[in-house]
Formats: C-alpha cells, sequence, structure tokens
C-alpha cells in the first residue's frame, strides 16, 4: 500500500490543500492520503495559530467524502513540538509495510535542512515535491541540501533523484491554485468573504466558531 502524508498547520486548510492532494494522489498512483496537522510546529509564529482541536476539526469537515483521503492526529496527540521526523519514524514502525510518501511544496522543501534530522527523513520515506504559483522549473538536484547531494543519484529516464536508501524524490507539477491559509485569516478580519476558498463545511466550521476574526492573542 502506497500512502501519502500530508502534513501542515492547516490553518485553515482550503481548497487549494484538497486539490493538490487529489492530483498527487493521482499521479503518484496513492491508495490513500493521510493529513497530519501539525500540534506546535516550529517554524510559525505561535500567536497566529488556531488551537489544533479546531484545525483538526476543520480538516475532517473537508476531507468528508473522499474515501480516499484520512486524517491523524497523530501529532496532536503526541507532547511537545511536532517534528516530520518524529511522525515519520512512528509510522514506519507502526506501518511496516505500508511504503510512504511525503508531501510538500517545493517552498517548504527548500527550507528543509533546517528541519530536526533532516537527512533521516530520506531515509523513511519517499518525496513528492509539488510546485506552487508563478513556480520557476530547476532541476531536482539543486533543491537538495548541498550537505545531503551526495547520497543521491539522478534517474534521467524517470527523472526522479534515488536516494542512497532506495527511496526516491520526485517534482510534480500541480494546478496554480493562489490560495492561501494567511489570506484566508486576513480576509476574515475585514470581515470579507472566504466562500469558494474554503469548502462550505470550512466556511460554515469558522464562522460558527468565530475563528480568525481577530489576530490571535490579542482582545
Amino acid at each position: 500500500m502506497r500512502i501519502g502524508i500530508f502534513g501542515g498547520t492547516f490553518n485553515p486548510i482550503h481548497l487549494g490543500h484538497l486539490r493538490s492532494a487529489e492530483e498527487v494522489r493521482e499521479r503518484q498512483r496513492l491508495d490513500r492520503v493521510l493529513f497530519i496537522p501539525s500540534a506546535s510546529p516550529p517554524h510559525k509564529k505561535h500567536a497566529e495559530i488556531a488551537p489544533a482541536p479546531h484545525r483538526l476539526a476543520m480538516v475532517r469537515r473537508a476531507i468528508a467524502g473522499n474515501p480516499r483521503f484520512r486524517v491523524s492526529s497523530i501529532e496532536i496527540d503526541r507532547t511537545g513540538r511536532s517534528y516530520t521526523v518524529d511522525t515519520l519514524e512512528e509510522l514506519h514502525h507502526d506501518h511496516a509495510r505500508v511504503h510512504l510518501v511525503f508531501i510538500l511544496g517545493a517552498d517548504a522543501f527548500r527550507e528543509i535542512a533546517t528541519w530536526k534530522n533532516y537527512r533521516r527523513l530520506f531515509e523513511l520515506s519517499d518525496f513528492v515535491v509539488t510546485s506552487r504559483p508563478s513556480y520557476r522549473e530547476t532541476s531536482l538536484l539543486s533543491l537538495v541540501p548541498v550537505a545531503a547531494r551526495g547520497e543521491f543519484c539522478y534517474r534521467r529516464s524517470r527523472n526522479v533523484l534515488e536516494h542512497q536508501s532506495g527511496h526516491e524524490i520526485v517534482f510534480q507539477r500541480i494546478s496554480d491554485l493562489a490560495i492561501s491559509s494567511s489570506d484566508i485569516r486576513e480576509r476574515k478580519r475585514r470581515g470579507e468573504s472566504i466562500r469558494y476558498l474554503v469548502s462550505p463545511a470550512v466556511e460554515n466550521y469558522i464562522t460558527r466558531h468565530k475563528l480568525y476574526e481577530q489576530r490571535l492573542g490579542t482582545r
């Protein structure tokens, strides 16, 4: 079984997230995509993040109806900071016969050298690096941190980077949907509509719980 791992703050989850996951699932022939909301992401300002139970609830509502999408509270249930390497180690241990495929955007992949024990990540999972709006084509190897490049071999026939562990990195261009969670939050603060940026169920949840109507951490 091939399972895509789609982690993120999802603050809130929007249609761009859902479309990206669907396109990767289809192209990479994934049996399932597992959405994993982070509890305490080390690269985010915590004052801007809605409480984890709200973000988890929004993901559940957003993916309802898609039998290939699932959500996991693995990072929310675990105490402390949410590090991807810890999550993949746990998933790898619990699902030894499952082939893991980690999904992330090219902008996030460029920063992977700042992640905890990032070189271990390539031993635990394949990677699908997705394009972002206005993304400029570049070589896959140039996205890999210099310190780790010697661990990869470029397979020209399949246009993938193969790690010495056997795992691969592949680039996938996806639909350019210029939707961001930060823009959605700002629209809510200004009292503007977020319809067609998030699913109706997520929009209703945000409205009902008065999320993002003011900056978190302020009155």
